[in-house]
């Protein structure tokens, strides 16, 4: 008998990478969605992401794909990356 894990946040079917949460990960997923959709929104690959902003491309994957929990610093960095992506790379080149 398969155990039945409660899915708290389905996967975004507009988003080919996403994918269904539990309880467990759901703060490691929501971590990891709000990455991917900064990249996807800015029309970067993950490579040219992880270039562009100083971020090992092997990590960037890992968050984005919630096998590692992005720590704070990270998510604010993205979250500055997403409203001012020209000036943070202007500042990181």
């Amino acid at each position: 008998m398969e155990k039945s894990v409660p899915i708290v946040m389905r996967a975004d079917p507009a988003d080919g990478e996403d994918f269904d949460v539990s309880v467990d990960a759901l703060d490691r997923a929501q971590r990891a969605r709000l990455i991917r959709r900064t990249r996807t929104a800015l029309g970067l690959s993950q490579t040219e992401f992880a270039s562009r902003f100083r971020v090992p491309v092997g990590t960037l994957r890992d968050w984005e794909q919630a096998r590692a929990t992005p720590p704070d610093f990270a998510i604010a960095y993205v979250r500055v990356i997403a409203h001012h992506p020209d000036l943070v790379a202007k500042v990181v080149a």
